[in-house]
């Protein structure tokens, strides 16, 4: 099984990725979570590349870094673990690429396809809980404030979250039309919900998809 968490920064997937961990690994299961850069030596590389860096980055360069990123850890992590029978959840996976790329950055959605192909070797989640949030919300939750800050220390946002509150609208949009369009691979949950309550609704809707978790 292949589960994918998908949402803006703020959402809390790390959150839930954790609590779902423990769930499955106490029933039996053996669970490999992963995120989106990351996993391998190559794409911790990428990763700080992409979020730490203060030089600017092209789209396409940047489209093109999280897709190499990406194909080193679903041919060298990914794929071996789902032969070998595991669970896979992934903080991430082509749907960011789409939200962030193609609705942030207006990249062409039908190029990030192709690309998204390719840097994953056709390989899809079998489930994608998508915990949706207004960029509002995910920075109050994120600064742990009362309001939204004016503006922010430079050392305190990653080059990603330094894109703005209009762009994590169109991110945000692109979920919301992915979840539209995919309604059979994407489980839509309310991020402003209780973190246990929202860990309840997701294995309720995995069990639904898969009795035997």
């Amino acid at each position: 099984m292949f589960i994918s968490f998908e949402g803006i920064d703020g959402a809390g997937k790390s959150t839930q990725v954790k609590k779902l961990k423990k769930h499955l690994s106490e029933k039996g299961h053996q669970v490999l979570t992963l995120r989106e850069p990351g996993g391998t030596v190559i794409a911790e590389k990428i990763r700080s590349l992409l979020l730490e860096s203060k030089h600017d980055i092209t789209p396409i360069g940047e489209l093109l870094l999280f897709s190499a990123s990406r194909a080193e850890l679903v041919q060298n992590v990914i794929s071996p673990a789902l032969k070998q029978g595991n669970v896979v959840i992934v903080d991430r996976f082509y749907d960011s690429t789409t939200a962030y790329q193609g609705y942030g950055r207006g990249l062409d959605l039908e190029m990030l396809r192709a690309v998204n192909t390719v840097s994953t070797f056709g390989l899809e989640p079998d489930i994608t809980f998508f915990l949706d949030i207004s960029p509002e919300d995910a920075l109050i939750r994120k600064f742990s404030e009362k309001s939204i800050p004016l503006s922010f220390e430079e050392n305190e946002l990653d080059r990603m979250e330094s894109s703005g509150l209009a762009f994590y609208q169109r991110v945000r949009e692109g979920y919301l039309q992915l979840a539209g369009s995919e309604k059979k691979r994407f489980m839509m949950l309310d991020a402003c919900n209780d973190a246990e309550n929202i860990h309840e609704e997701i294995v309720q809707k995995l069990a639904l998809v898969c009795s035997g978790l």
